[in-house]
């Protein structure tokens, strides 16, 4: 008799949980499909847009040549004097200086380092054209500790994260309660030492800048670490816990990717546009012009960055002291209890209702609270640290070390280009056997020589840092030794029109790596259990389709890489999710949600800085290069990369360790799903995806 309804209840709840997990990975697609639209489409096509440039001197054809190429916006300038102080204010990207005998270039290295590889090349090329004398003049130069421009960017990732992760914490530590009296406060003194700590660790202790900066960026880092924090908090006072996942989305996923930290004028016009309301992109703004131009023009950044600090702190006050002072005060004035009741209602799901002073459970609460937000924000810090610390000492100062490269007969411009750049050198009988290599992804370029001619051979699908960086050294090698030099482009497949530096693949990496624990994480916290007898199925399934989705984004919609590689694309991106929910589920069983982290430190902290990525092993200091082959990210992008550019070649290695990885975790977590027991698992999900959104989402 009493069968048949429990086993229709069983099946309603059979059902409910079915949906539940359909719908918690439908969300993690939606959010990793975002970021990586968001990411690839603001980055992949880095090129001049309505650049600031200035002009002097009479109409020059050669300024007519490359504007009518490039997206320039021209202004004039009555004398040479009036165009440097406009370059030294940072208010210009470069300038061309025309006079009855010869012309002079100026580029600002400070603005951009890819506005400058395009600029200057450019005038230099047309200016030979048209037979006119050219020199070029830097102003602004970067440091050689920041030879890329690459610093300010690294210095947002902590910053940005910091603030967020600030904001996440201390509500998960005050069990929701987004908008207590003190929230603003607690986040402003986070903030100075999370600056604190950034500033020491890149500055002081990496060296990513000269310790004269250290008093100046000091505040600037307090300024964007409180101005995020503060917002997450107002939104979380606002909506509840949901301004936690709306802050990822409009912060991170959002507004990092157009932050234009290798030039805003480089970003398509609406993404840069988008990031002038954003605090990522003030952010870079800030501290460019302090690092770099002495502080001038930061004005708007200021405001802005003051503006999200004091409308949150607003927000906060409002929901922590003002409204709930005004229920009170209408609670005391009416003794009924619908009254109390009603007043009790009109406070908002963040706010709380401070206990009265001899309460005997509000000082043992309070105590709870008080070192649940220490410990919270402990870790906050050690995680702020860790950004600062692992993708700054990775990639702030890329410099190529026993980069392989190819040499075909004997030449002086090697010997003496070797002096600059740390070389592999292999040799090769003939030009063909060289391009073989290159066929293969063996090596980066190679040098020609033959009857007293010498050709640099690069290779821009390899590397979007080794066919500049060789060009250069080689051609100084070549003045030096009195030598003739000619520079060619070889490429197996040619790099697509939208991806022409080769950056979508690293870019594409973040998000498959982010959606890979994110399903885990999210099923976890959905279902109650870190594991489960079709856990492995189901992240499986997600992994097949999400890489089904990324591939489709980046490949038809954005055209990032060539639609015949489409197909075999598919299956990488999937083994690369898989690999990394599967870690990740079986790290969750074992620590629970702590696993989380714990993931979120092996494959995005030291994982995806040791990856490589658009520039190339080369470039990765003795540490992290030695550590990338043992982690998942390196091996997924060099599968990723190989594929699409070299078929496959230099491939076994990347899918053998990746193929190991997933049998592993695989195996462990049907075998720890055996034991009847695991550690507690929180029953919020946007707990766990507080944490999972938006690391490494890179701006």
């Amino acid at each position: 008799m009493t069968s048949g309804p429990a086993q229709t209840a069983s099946t309603a709840q059979g059902r409910g949980g079915v949906l539940k997990v359909v719908v918690t990975l439908a969300v993690v697609l939606v959010g990793q499909a975002l970021l990586a639209l968001c990411l690839v489409s603001a980055q992949q096509l880095l090129v001049p847009r309505n650049m600031p440039f200035g002009v002097s001197g009479p109409p020059s054809p050669v300024v007519a040549e490359v504007a009518s190429r490039a997206g320039l916006d021209l202004t004039s300038y009555p004398n040479t004097s009036a165009v440097m102080e406009a370059a030294n204010r940072g208010e210009l990207y470069g300038a061309y200086l025309s006079t009855g005998s010869a012309d002079t270039l100026v580029v600002v290295p400070a603005k951009s380092f890819f506005a400058q590889t395009e600029l200057e090349p450019a005038f230099v090329a047309a200016a030979h054209k048209l037979h006119r004398p050219v020199t070029v003049r830097q102003i602004a130069p970067l440091a050689s500790s920041d030879p890329v421009g690459a610093v300010t960017s690294l210095l947002l990732l902590p910053l940005l994260i910091g603030g967020y992760l600030a904001a996440v914490f201390v509500f998960k530590a005050a069990h929701g309660v987004a908008a207590a009296p003190w929230r603003a406060a607690i986040l402003i003194g986070y903030a100075l030492v999370g600056a604190l700590l950034t500033d020491l660790i890149a500055g002081l202790a990496i060296g990513a800048y000269s310790s004269s900066h250290f008093w100046p960026l000091l505040p600037c880092f307090w300024l964007i670490t409180s101005a995020v924090a503060l917002a997450a908090a107002a939104l979380q006072a606002m909506v509840g816990k949901w301004g936690t996942l709306l802050v990822a989305v409009l912060f991170i996923a959002v507004g990092g990717p157009p932050a234009g930290g290798l030039g805003t004028y480089l970003l398509p016009v609406y993404w840069r546009n988008i990031g002038v309301v954003l605090p990522a992109q003030n952010a870079v703004t800030l501290v460019n012009r302090v690092l770099y131009f002495g502080g001038n023009d930061i004005s708007t950044p200021l405001t802005v960055l003051f503006l999200y600090a004091a409308a949150g702190t607003a927000v906060i006050a409002w929901f922590g002291r003002i409204r709930p002072a005004r229920a009170a005060a209408r609670g005391t004035q009416t003794s009924s209890p619908r009254g109390a009741q009603t007043s009790s209602s009109l406070s908002s799901p963040g706010a709380q209702t401070p206990s009265p002073p001899g309460d005997a459970a509000g000082a043992p609460g309070r105590r709870r609270a008080v070192i649940g937000m220490l410990v919270a924000l402990g870790i906050c810090a050690v995680m702020q640290s860790l950004f600062a610390t692992t993708y700054m000492s990775a990639g702030h100062a890329p410099k190529a070390s026993d980069m392989p490269f190819g040499a075909v007969g004997s030449s002086p411009v090697l010997t003496e280009a070797q002096k600059k750049i740390s070389l592999k050198v292999i040799q090769y009988p003939n030009v063909a056997a060289a391009k073989s290599a290159m066929d293969q992804a063996r090596v980066f370029g190679a040098l020609v020589s033959s009857g007293g001619t010498n050709t640099l051979i690069v290779v821009p699908s390899m590397s979007d840092l080794a066919p500049l960086d060789l060009a250069v050294r080689f051609e100084e090698a070549a003045r030096g030794t009195g030598q003739k030099l000619a520079v060619q482009q070889y490429a197996p497949l040619p790099l697509v029109p939208k991806d022409p530096f080769g950056l979508v693949q690293a870019l594409m990496l973040v998000p498959l790596l982010i959606g890979g624990y994110m399903s885990s994480t999210l099923l976890m916290t959905a279902t109650g259990k870190a594991a489960g007898r079709w856990r492995a199925a189901q992240l499986a399934g997600f992994a097949v389709v999400s890489g089904l989705v990324i591939d489709l984004i980046v490949c038809y919609w954005l055209q990032g890489f060539p639609s015949s590689k489409f197909w075999i694309t598919w299956p990488i991106c999937s083994l690369i999710v898989a690999v990394v929910a599967f870690v990740a589920a079986v790290l969750q069983k074992l620590l629970g949600p702590i696993g989380t982290l714990v993931t979120v430190v092996v494959i995005i902290l030291l994982g995806n800085p040791s990856s490589g990525g658009a520039s190339g092993v080369p470039y990765l200091p003795a540490f992290w290069r030695d550590l990338g082959p043992y982690l998942p990210p390196r091996n997924g992008y060099i599968l990723l990369h190989h594929t699409i550019y070299f078929d496959g070649h230099g491939t076994s290695q990347a899918l053998i360790n990746l193929l190991i990885y997933l049998v592993v975790a695989a195996a462990a977590l049907i075998v720890l799903d055996l034991r009847h027991t695991e550690a507690d698992v929180p029953t919020d999900a946007t707990e766990a995806a507080a944490v999972s959104v938006p690391i490494g989402a890179v701006p």
